[in-house]
């Protein structure tokens, strides 16, 4: 069940270091933050898809739609039906899909879009893409609806997010649904990839770029990671917030390759008091020399006592990290190097102790289901197990 969250009345203390924080982030992303949004958590796909779908069914003006994953079967499909239904009715359709990773679509589905009038681009297409391109593609989850209404998280279109992460066939997920000032970030994300395929960013008799509702008291940053030579905005942001760290952060993502600033500042924040806490995905892992890369760094983050635990019931591909019941970080980036150079990405920082108070209970929630790697055992691993990770690293600048 969807969760609606509003920021409660703290003590001033409090709130000071909240505004301490805000301004904090704000003076080292450049990026402002906006008031009076309105959050709802979405968990796994029997929540996610049904909101999803049913903002597309109640447009009646625009739809931007950003995928890296879309695959097929019959999550695909329903949307490829929803979408054209939509642009058949005079909505105006924006459909951007990353040249990889939605490779796997329905060639049919594009058809019926297409057909339907919905403008459907691809992202970096692989046959014309010069060699420098090629490996930076956009990893951005994206929708808005009516300039209103908008989504992002970890989702992708396809049948693998079905369910409620029950069993290996339902993978784990969180995505965020969002009214207010932040939804012109998202939008904005959007247009950012968007403008690369189509020089039409917007038409004056469409696009009425409103003044956006305040329903809620959330105050979120939209920091856009692009995909650039160097450290992104996506970089400075993690490593600014594990700075920021002085009581827990938590951590929960499918994909965890840390370079080695990152995996210091685990340690030192974990050496000067902070509970470092990191969930990953376990047996189930659909990238398991992924996987094997990041246990590369398990030992250091184990000896400086940063706990770490494996999701057992299904693959875990939510992208979410708390920082002292106080700051959410969520969106489309996976704690690696992927995220924070190589790949277009897209997260909202929100200062919001009731979202995150939520967020840390699905944290101990899915904890239940995981089993932690302790220290002792895991400096007793197979020589076979070092040999595969020792593989993996020429690699991991690219994972």
């Amino acid at each position: 069940m969807s969760v609606a969250l509003d920021v409660t009345k703290h003590h001033p203390a409090s709130q000071d270091r909240t505004d301490q924080i805000r301004r904090t982030l704000e003076g080292v992303l450049g990026v402002p933050a906006t008031e009076g949004n309105l959050v709802e958590v979405l968990r796994n796909g029997n929540e996610i898809f049904p909101a999803m779908l049913g903002a597309i069914a109640e447009a009646d003006h625009t739809i931007d739609l950003l995928t890296f994953v879309y695959w097929r079967g019959q999550i695909g499909t329903r949307f490829a039906e929803a979408l054209s239904e939509r642009a058949g009715s005079g909505v105006r359709v924006r459909v951007l899909l990353d040249a990889w990773g939605a490779h796997p679509i329905d060639r049919e589905l594009i058809g019926m879009m297409e057909d339907a009038g919905v403008r459907l681009r691809w992202f970096r297409p692989l046959h014309r893409l010069q060699m420098s391109k090629a490996n930076h593609r956009t990893h951005r989850k994206v929708m808005v609806v009516d300039e209103a209404v908008g989504f992002t998280g970890g989702v992708g279109i396809a049948d693998e997010w079905n369910g409620d992460a029950r069993n290996e066939h339902e993978w784990r997920d969180t995505h965020f649904r969002v009214h207010g000032p932040a939804v012109d970030g998202l939008r904005a994300a959007f247009l950012d990839n968007w403008i690369e395929t189509d020089p039409e960013i917007f038409t004056r008799e469409i696009d009425r770029f409103p003044d956006q509702p305040k329903p809620g008291r959330s105050v979120i940053q939209c920091v856009r990671g692009a995909s650039e030579t160097g450290a992104s905005d996506m970089s400075t942001l993690v490593l600014s917030l594990l700075q920021i760290a002085e009581e827990r952060i938590r951590i929960t993502t499918a994909f965890f390759v840390p370079d080695a600033e990152l995996v210091d500042r685990l340690c030192a924040a974990s050496d000067r008091g902070v509970t470092v806490e990191i969930l990953l995905p376990g047996p189930h892992a659909d990238k398991r020399f992924v996987q094997l890369a990041g246990q590369a760094v398990y030992e250091s983050l184990l000896e400086h006592g940063v706990r770490i635990w494996q999701f057992q019931p299904s693959m875990l591909h939510a992208k979410v990290m708390t920082i002292d019941g106080r700051i959410a970080n969520v969106g489309s980036a996976n704690f690696n190097a992927r995220s924070t150079e190589l790949d277009e990405e897209i997260n909202m920082v929100a200062l919001d102790p009731d979202l995150v108070l939520l967020l840390d209970d699905q944290f101990d929630h899915d904890l239940e289901r995981s089993e932690e790697i302790e220290a002792g055992r895991w400096e007793e691993r197979s020589l076979g197990r070092r040999v595969l990770v020792g593989l993996t690293k020429p690699l991991r600048r690219s994972l």
